[in-house]
């Protein structure tokens, strides 16, 4: 059986060493020294000005639109995890939907003008399957209009855009740190500001909103992550670099052996290299798609459509919107088995399953 996605774990000493620690001082959560260790190591690798490790990426993006103040509508994707929507409507505001371009599958840029009304007070993107959206014509368009902007950088750990991190951008980014990810903590988040007064609000935030054992300065939450996930993520990071090289050359592969399949890439941002956190393709039809999805699984390969349905239909709890675009290729995509484990014999035959399935 080849499962869609499998995580990275580092070798067990390495991590039973930090374990080792742990039960020496017994302090196992509520920002431990492993906690803010992995803080100042991921500030460091990832070249950005503030970082705050949490509990996981939905709370990220809850803790953002709280930290933000933010109310009224917020524009947004119909093309990204269910957390990015529920999130907004979590937090007492209204999803506007936006529709995607049809070729890097982010929010499209060029139509998001005409959602804004009195209402409107953010920009939520997703930077899907890790490629960055068009930031700097979201940053004019948010100027313009005077709108705050986060980004939903689920799945963009380590992504830049002509040199610099794509967490730089908006006034908050959040990354997911879940098991499933290219780098995990097992469970956890990251959040990322380049201002000062807004990292100092989110830090009270994380913390139930104490400000020192007798005092409170915000409306908080427990967005604290532990000294387990902490470890996870400071043995992890050793790896990372054979982590990303392992997926590029598996994700060439694919891109050499399925060259004549009726598929396609997303296209991706031209001033940024691919981190390769998922390989979706794009088929030419739903029934071509389904066929794929069939013949993999009766060969012990499992996929996954990913993401499908577009939100904009498919919530129960907000009402429903029909978006061409976003509801056409939710309809045709599937990410392939990418994981670091995975052998190139693998990909080999998973293309080979592809190319027979679309010929037969």
């Amino acid at each position: 059986m080849i499962p869609v996605t499998q995580p990275f774990l580092p070798p067990k000493e390495e991590y039973e060493k930090y374990l080792d620690g742990i039960w020496t001082r017994k302090w196992l959560t509520n920002m431990g020294p492993l906690a803010s260790q992995l803080e100042m190591e991921l500030k460091d690798h990832l070249k950005v000005s503030h970082l705050l490790f949490v509990t996981n990426g939905t709370v990220a993006l809850q803790m953002a639109i709280k930290a933000l103040d933010l109310k009224g509508e917020i524009i947004t994707t119909p093309f990204s995890f269910v957390a990015t929507t529920s999130s907004v409507v979590w937090e007492g505001c209204n999803p506007v939907f936006v529709d995607i371009d049809e070729h890097s599958l982010n929010i499209d840029a060029t139509k998001i003008e005409a959602a804004i009304t009195e209402k409107t007070s953010a920009i939520l993107a997703t930077h899907v399957y890790g490629n960055p959206c068009d930031v700097d014509a979201i940053e004019k368009i948010a100027k313009k209009h005077n709108l705050k902007v986060i980004y939903d950088a689920a799945h963009a750990f380590g992504v830049e855009v002509n040199g610099k991190s794509i967490f730089e951008y908006g006034d908050i980014s959040t990354c997911s740190l879940h098991a499933t990810k290219l780098y995990h903590s097992t469970e956890g988040g990251l959040m990322i500001t380049k201002d000062p007064e807004l990292l100092k609000k989110l830090a009270y935030i994380r913390n139930f909103g104490f400000d020192g054992p007798e005092k409170f300065a915000e409306l908080g939450l427990n967005g604290k992550n532990s000294e387990f996930h902490a470890a996870m993520g400071l043995a992890n990071l050793k790896y990372i670099e054979a982590i990303k090289e392992k997926r590029e050359t598996l994700a060439l592969q694919y891109d050499e052996k399925l060259l004549t399949l009726k598929a396609r890439r997303p296209t991706w941002h031209s001033l940024s290299e691919n981190n390769n956190s998922y390989y979706p393709i794009v088929f030419e039809s739903e029934e071509l798609l389904l066929k794929s999805i069939t013949h993999l699984q009766s060969h012990g390969v499992f996929s996954r459509r990913y993401f499908y349905p577009s939100l904009a239909s498919a919530l129960p709890y907000i009402e429903a919107k029909n978006l061409e675009i976003a509801d056409d290729i939710a309809k045709r995509v599937l990410c392939l088995p990418l994981f670091y484990d995975l052998t190139i014999e693998e990909v080999h035959l998973i293309s080979r399953l592809l190319l027979r399935a679309q010929n037969n």
